[in-house]
């Protein structure tokens, strides 16, 4: 027994390792959002919600193109795995037969985006901002999806720290592309809210010739082969990526538009209200960033060991990782419980939303345990390369348990009073608790699967 433990212990601090430089490039992500809304509400009220309805479009843009892409990164770890690294760079090359048809929809979605806003009968003033913001940051799209490919291929063979670099790099730039585009700097143009998008696609341009320079210069990508266009042998084309891809896609969808869905039902409560769940939600999305990045290391060492055909090995990282997952979610549930009302303090002084956001928080502390384990189980599934069935049981999670529990304990009378806010969060923690229980279930029968002589 004490063998094992140290073996589960030798495995957390790999994974803790390799998941540091992922969290400091999530961190990059949140903070360039950050900055959007600083710089954006500094302008008006009317830029920063132009802003915010843009995001509500490319938000879900972007979660499907990285989903679908995520794909690269367990084919890759299994192949190098496998000790096939030569292959790596003709799949990720195969890749853009996948990326390039994404973008160019992307591309179309976003510039018609007044279709979208008529529909949902957004003021007029704050539509041509959103519409003049998404046309701006359209043009940053086809670099997002090379972007992702390398980052993901990059990834793929445990090389993290890259990312963390271009991440934190990024920061400045599009700090300054901001300053110059939204107030008009330098002899250009003053685009307001509009402006973050042109910065935020000039970002995604850098970052992409970053990476692009990093796979080009380092030695370690070179056994990849991805510049190599003579050598395109290997037996994983575009169609196993879309396959094992499109999933992904749309489980990150799935999860986007039940919390997009809720906000919505909210509205009518009242902007109090809305506030103090916007608040809980926003630190919810920080606090994920821990566990997230723990899961997408799981993912990357589960890939190595399957390509390996070391399925012990591969069970040991999982159940290393959903352990090291649930210590960071006890943590992080004591400083929610301690420090609810400072947590709240920090977002707005009205007595009453931090009143309601108290509730909330309290709340969101049981639902970080669920949440941190159904996202590390849902990477090691990706690491076995299966996720189809996953996305079937996160549909069920959330569409079938969360969403019709959360409506009808929040906006009916059918439990009793209506909750508003706390019903729905009370719906989320009895999704994510599902969905913890299933994606653990199918964990445990692929890893005893794959261990079967």
């Amino acid at each position: 027994m004490s063998r094992k433990i140290k073996l589960l212990q030798t495995e957390a601090r790999l994974l803790a390792t390799l998941a540091a430089p992922i969290l400091m490039a999530q961190l990059a992500h949140q903070t360039l959002a950050f900055v959007d809304t600083l710089m954006a509400g500094r302008v008006s009220a009317i830029d920063l919600a132009g802003v915010a309805v843009g995001g509500s479009l490319w938000i879900p843009t972007y979660l499907f193109i990285h989903g679908v892409l995520l794909s690269i990164t367990p084919m890759v770890a299994q192949l190098a795995g496998a000790g096939r690294t030569d292959e790596t760079g003709p799949l990720v090359r195969r890749g853009l037969l996948v990326a390039i048809p994404l973008a160019l929809v992307a591309i179309l979605l976003l510039r018609h985006a007044g279709f979208v806003f008529s529909r949902m009968e957004v003021a007029p003033q704050v539509a041509s901002i959103s519409i003049r913001y998404l046309n701006g940051i359209s043009w940053g799209v086809p670099a997002l999806a090379l972007f992702l490919l390398l980052r993901n291929l990059s990834e793929g063979l445990g090389l993290t720290r890259p990312s963390m670099v271009i991440g934190l790099a990024s920061i400045p730039v599009n700090a300054v592309c901001n300053y110059l585009l939204i107030y008009g700097k330098m002899g250009l143009p003053a685009l307001g809210g509009a402006g973050c998008g042109w910065a935020s696609a000039l970002t995604l341009w850098f970052m992409c010739g970053c990476m692009l320079l990093t796979v080009w210069r380092i030695r370690r990508y070179r056994m990849t082969h991805f510049f190599d266009f003579a050598k395109g042998h290997g037996s994983e084309g575009a169609g196993h990526i879309i396959r094992l891809g499109l999933p992904i896609g749309f489980s990150l969808l799935v999860e986007a538009s039940a919390f997009a869905l809720i906000a919505l039902f909210l509205s009518p409560l009242g902007g109090r209200v809305v506030a103090a769940h916007q608040i809980t939600l926003n630190y919810s999305s920080l606090i994920f960033i821990l566990p997230l990045s723990i899961a997408i290391a799981i993912t990357i060492r589960v890939g190595h060991a399957v390509g390996r055909k070391r399925y012990d090995r591969a069970r040991l990282v999982s159940n290393a990782g959903l352990l090291l997952n649930l210590f960071i979610a006890l943590a992080t549930v004591a400083v929610t419980l301690t420090c609810a009302r400072q947590i709240a303090g920090i977002y707005t002084r009205d007595g009453e939303v931090i009143f309601i956001a108290l509730g909330l928080l309290n709340l969101n502390a049981l639902y970080q345990l669920p949440d941190a384990f159904q996202v590390g189980a849902a990477a090691a599934l990706r690491g076995y390369k299966d996720t189809r069935i996953p996305l079937g049981l996160i549909v069920i999670a959330y569409w079938v348990i969360g969403l019709p529990l959360g409506y009808s304990l929040a906006m009916t009378d059918f439990w009793g009073r209506p909750m508003g806010a706390k019903g729905f969060w009370i719906s989320l923690i009895a999704g994510l608790s599902a969905a913890a229980v299933l994606l653990g279930g199918r964990l445990f029968l692929v890893g005893r699967r794959h261990l079967r002589p």
